[in-house]
C-alpha cells in the first residue's frame, strides 16, 4: 500500500493519478478525502492529531506527505513541526518510508544555481520553518528512526495547477485578454517545474528503495527563460501575432497591496526569489533516472489546452 498524506493539494492530486501504476492499494489522507481514481482507498485524519496520524499510515509500504498548510507564516510556525514530528513517529512506528514533499525556501536568497549541496541560509520566517523540519527529518534518519528523503521542488506550474503564479498572473490573464504581471521585473531567469512531472517524479524516488535518506531535486527543465520570453512563449501559444503589453508588479505596490490582502503581505518576504534570477538544478535526479522530462515549450502549451479545455 502506498498512501498520500495531504493528498488534495495540486502535487498531491497528481501523485493520486500516477501512483496506481506502482502500488494495487493507493490510500488518500485528508481531513475530507474523496477518491480520485475508483480504487483509491479513503482515511479521514486530522495530521495535527498524534493518533490520527498513526492510524492513517497503518498498512502503508511508502507514505508521501505532500500536505499544504495556509500561506500565512504564523501557522506555519505553529504547525508543520507539529505535523512533521507526527508523521515521523508514525512512519517510525509502522515502519513505513516517507517520501517529503518540499520547496526550496531553506536556502534563502541563493546567487547561482541551487543543487543539494547548497547551504541552508534562509532570510525569511517560512525559509526557517523549513529548515527546521527537514532536520527533523534528517535526524530521524540518521538516528535510523525511519527511511525518508526529502523530494525539493522549485516553484510549479502546468494544468490543474491552482496556486500557481505562472498559471494565475501570466498564463490565464492572457488567455482572458488581460495584462500579464510579473514580480519586481523581467529580465530575471526564473525556474519552473512542471507539476505532472513533479508527480512522477515523486512516485520514481519512492519506488526507488536506493533514493532513500538524502535529499533530491525535483527534475525541471534547465533551459531557463525570463519573464519577456515566458510571455512571448503564452503569446506563440495562442496565436498573438506580437507580444502583448504586459504589466510590472513593483515592491512598492506589493508593499501598499500588503496593506489590504493578507495574500499581498505574506507574499512579501518571498520576493527576493523575483528580484534576481532564481535557478533550481536537477542534475541529480537526471542522471539517476530516466525520466522525460517536460520543456517549457510543451509544458506551456499543455497548460494553456487545458486551460482552455476548462472553460469551454
Amino acid at each position: 500500500m502506498q498512501t498520500i498524506l495531504g493528498y488534495n493539494g495540486t502535487i498531491g492530486k497528481w501523485l493520486a493519478k500516477v501512483l496506481p501504476a506502482y502500488s494495487n492499494e493507493v490510500t488518500l489522507v485528508s481531513r475530507n478525502p474523496a477518491r480520485i481514481n475508483d480504487d483509491d482507498l479513503l482515511k479521514k485524519a486530522n495530521l495535527l492529531s498524534k493518533e490520527q496520524t498513526r492510524n492513517a499510515v497503518e498498512g502503508a509500504e511508502i507514505v508521501y506527505l505532500t500536505c499544504g498548510i495556509p500561506y500565512r507564516a504564523r501557522l506555519w510556525e505553529e504547525q508543520w513541526p507539529q505535523i512533521m514530528k507526527n508523521v515521523l513517529s508514525a512512519c517510525a512506528d509502522h515502519q513505513c518510508k516517507l517520501v517529503f514533499l518540499d520547496n526550496v525556501y531553506a536556502y534563502g536568497k541563493v546567487k547561482g544555481w541551487m543543487t543539494e549541496q547548497t547551504v541552508q541560509n534562509p532570510g525569511t520566517r517560512k525559509g526557517l520553518v523549513r529548515v527546521k523540519i527537514s532536520e527533523m527529518l534528517m535526524d530521524a534518519v540518521e538516528k535510523g528512526q525511519v527511511d525518508a528523503l526529502i523530494a525539493r521542488a522549485a516553484d510549479f506550474y502546468g494544468p490543474e495547477t491552482e496556486n500557481s503564479f505562472l498559471n494565475i498572473m501570466v498564463i490565464e490573464n492572457m488567455i482572458k485578454g488581460r495584462k500579464a504581471n510579473l514580480l519586481i521585473g523581467d529580465s530575471f531567469l526564473h525556474t519552473w517545474a512542471y507539476t505532472p512531472d513533479l508527480a512522477n517524479a515523486l512516485a520514481v524516488l519512492g519506488n526507488a528503495p536506493e533514493a532513500f535518506n538524502q535529499i533530491w531535486h525535483l527534475p525541471v527543465d534547465h533551459n531557463v527563460l525570463n519573464g519577456k520570453e515566458m510571455i512571448q512563449l503564452c503569446a506563440e501559444h495562442l496565436g498573438l501575432e506580437e507580444t502583448p503589453a504586459y504589466r510590472i508588479v513593483s515592491k512598492a505596490m506589493l508593499q501598499i497591496a500588503g496593506l489590504f490582502r493578507h495574500e499581498a503581505f505574506e507574499t512579501r518576504e518571498m520576493l527576493y526569489q523575483y528580484d534576481d534570477d532564481y535557478l533550481v538544478d536537477s542534475s541529480k535526479f537526471d542522471k539517476a533516472f530516466d525520466f522525460n522530462k517536460t520543456s517549457y515549450l510543451k509544458g506551456i502549451e499543455k497548460s494553456i489546452e487545458a486551460y482552455l479545455k476548462h472553460i469551454n
